[in-house]
């Protein structure tokens, strides 16, 4: 089948998207309409945390479809439950609600702060959050985002986020007020470019916030469930936050996402939040066994290790190409170019049947599947160290 025969039409434009149709994939790889065969360091945005069409995931998948689709939210259901106690045992809180996005989840944290601080702060509503974060694309998410993009989208935004700098303290502490109820933030910016939090700011962030009565909230829709290296990104600061939120490699690929909070903060009352299809037993069991795959013995010592090859790999590149910083955490890993150039780059690295992505016009983003081998790592390296030089080739004519 030809590119032109698909009804590509018939969806609505939101994003410039290349003439392909990927049909199939494995692992770490994707075959596309004409079966060509890709090497996939996006993995649906750090979705696919075990790769894709991972037995692991098909084989719950099957399991529960032939048992109990979706019996309602009104109704308890095994899998959910048992998810929750996965969750609630491996980290420092006690309750989990579950969602189908990230987006979600993160209004969710943003309503059960607010009605937190109603009953708890005399109706302090605000949510401090930073310059440069993505905390998705429903109308609280991105007013609470400080994506430059976002600043003129949609007005008028929803009020009460005022933002801060990554990193800077005395910016936070400077938009403290007695309307302040929480602060928010991704432990690793990665919409931004890969940018993280310090493990000391995120210790001061959470001192501040104890002395001043505040909720700190972890967004780790991108950060959590092995992707650093750690189950969750707060783990490497040691800190104990009061709510967090999942998302994306959190189900696998499917479309599961969870808030989490210590028991003090769940304050819902019943109609307060819910959801048709949250908590539905078909995603929940996928989320149990993408669980049990992480937390199995040698799993995460493995991102770590592979996040290390993966840097090390990439920072040879920068030194031989002139590139600059290698940061992140696991195999969350950003490549600085030094010039905006990222999108011709992932343009030239798909010729070569890389799939990378540039979040930002110099930089360079890499979301690998978790056990993604070091022979892929080794490949991507490899070609796009020819993207490099072939690019600087026809920069250069």
């Amino acid at each position: 089948m030809k590119f032109a025969d698909y009804p590509v039409h018939a969806l609505m434009e939101i994003t410039a998207r290349p003439p392909l149709v990927f049909t199939r994939g494995e692992g770490s790889w994707l075959w596309d309409h004409p079966g060509k065969k890709y090497l996939d360091f996006v993995q649906g945005w750090a979705v696919n945390c075990l790769g894709h069409a991972s037995p692991v995931v098909a084989r719950a998948l099957t399991e529960q479809a032939a048992k109990l689709v979706n019996p309602s939210p009104g109704f308890h259901n095994a899998p959910a439950l048992e998810l929750a106690r996965r969750i609630t045992e491996a980290s420092v809180f006690d309750r989990v609600f579950f969602a189908n996005s990230g987006a979600e989840a993160n209004e969710g944290a943003i309503k059960l702060a607010r009605k937190w601080g109603a009953k708890n702060r005399g109706g302090a509503c605000e949510i401090i959050t930073f310059e440069e974060s993505f905390h998705g694309r429903t109308l609280a998410t991105m007013s609470a985002s400080g994506k430059p993009a976002f600043a003129s989208l949609f007005e008028p935004k929803v009020p009460g986020f005022p933002k801060a700098k990554l990193n800077d303290l005395e910016s936070v502490e400077r938009l403290i007020t007695d309307r302040t109820v929480a602060v928010m933030i991704e432990p690793i910016q990665g919409e931004a470019g890969v940018i993280p939090a310090t493990d000391e700011f995120l210790r001061a962030l959470r001192a501040i916030t104890r002395r001043e009565g505040l909720l700190l909230i972890v967004d780790e829709i991108q950060t959590g469930v092995g992707r650093t290296g750690r189950l969750w990104g707060y783990e490497h600061s040691s800190i104990a936050p009061d709510v967090m939120t999942l998302g994306k490699g959190f189900g696998g690929g499917v479309p599961l996402a969870a808030l989490v909070a210590r028991e003090e903060v769940c304050c819902f009352e019943h109609g307060d939040q819910g959801g048709t299809f949250n908590g539905n037993p078909l995603m929940a069991a996928v989320g149990c066994a993408v669980m049990e795959a992480v937390t199995a013995d040698g799993f995460l010592e493995g991102v770590r290790e592979r996040g290390d090859y993966l840097m090390s790999g990439l920072r040879e590149l920068s030194a031989r190409f002139g590139l600059g910083e290698v940061r992140g955490r696991g195999l969350l890993v950003a490549l600085e170019l030094g010039r905006e150039i990222g999108p011709r780059v992932v343009e030239f690295a798909r010729e070569k049947r890389v799939l990378i992505n540039s979040p930002r016009a110099g930089v360079l983003r890499f979301m690998p599947a978790l056990n993604v081998g070091r022979s892929e790592i080794a490949e991507v390296v490899g070609i796009l160290g020819d993207t490099m030089r072939e690019f600087e080739q026809v920069q250069t004519s």
